[in-house]
């Protein structure tokens, strides 16, 4: 064999094994759904039984995740920066969202035994995950791989690299999960600040997509070797999609909003005054 046969043979299997790569995805997501269902189901069954909305939640980010997998359910043609960048909020905001709102970890828990989820609550209680489980950790992640996406080389690389192509997407889905976990997710966080810290961090990551789509829009430090109307368009995506699903991840927090009641002496005491 020739060495241009032999670089086509493996140009060929590397091309095979990236479009192989959408397909066991959905797959494991289709995998993914049917052990949360049939745990649902049988948490339904006990007394304090399992919410249906913690069930759709997850699904809905099942299904958000498995839309930005399959390259022909992109409402944009293939290549178009568009496409990317709805790829990306669907990955990165919309599915993290709903799945962290189907409180998975508690569905865990509940359906372990005991000496695993005691292990379990010790790996999250250890000092790694108290580093990494922090909002202004989880929004360095969300910011920094964005700004390294679109502002390096690194996007013009994932263009032509499909392993690499995969690993942002790893990287997104793993960012949003943890900003939408640490912010307003039912499951368990440790040493989670409270609400209106936890506002602020979620104000910050609102202002720092704004700006970062400005950037975009207006091509100040952007490495994208795509057309211009192109990148605007993805811009003015990620400003308008982005901010919807960050108010969501807001009204997400609120709703768990439980302000403290003051004890009965000290109502009387003040009613008195």
């Amino acid at each position: 064999m020739s060495l241009v046969q032999q670089h086509a043979h493996a140009g060929a299997g590397a091309h095979g094994a990236a479009s192989m790569w959408p397909v066991l995805m959905v797959a494991a997501v289709v995998v993914l759904a049917l052990v949360y269902v049939g745990t649902a189901t049988r948490r339904r069954r006990e007394p304090r039984g399992w919410s249906n909305w913690r069930t759709a939640s997850f699904l809905t980010g099942l299904v958000f995740l498995a839309v930005a997998l399959v390259p022909q359910l992109s409402p944009y043609p293939p290549g178009d920066f568009r496409g990317h960048m709805h790829q990306h909020l669907l990955i990165a905001m919309y599915a993290p969202l709903g799945l962290v709102l189907g409180a998975p970890v508690t569905l865990v828990l509940r359906s372990v035994p005991r000496r695993v989820g005691r292990m379990i609550g010790r790996v999250m209680r250890s000092r790694p995950v108290h580093l990494v489980a922090n909002p202004v950790t989880a929004l360095v992640l969300n910011l920094g791989g964005l700004a390294v996406l679109y502002f390096t080389p690194l996007y013009a690389a994932t263009t032509v690299h499909p392993v690499l192509h995969h690993l942002v997407h790893v990287h997104f889905l793993a960012a949003g999960y943890l900003f939408a976990w640490v912010v307003a997710g039912p499951d368990p966080a440790p040493r989670r600040p409270s609400v209106l810290a936890r506002l602020v961090v979620l104000g910050v990551a609102i202002t720092g997509h704004a700006v970062l789509a400005q950037l975009l829009y207006a091509g100040v430090f952007v490495q994208v070797p795509k057309p211009v109307a192109q990148v605007r368009a993805g811009a003015d995506l990620m400003y308008y999609a982005g901010d919807i699903a960050e108010l969501l991840l807001a009204l997400a927090l609120v709703s768990t909003w439980r302000p403290r009641r003051k004890p009965a002496r000290s109502r009387l005491a003040a009613a008195a005054a």
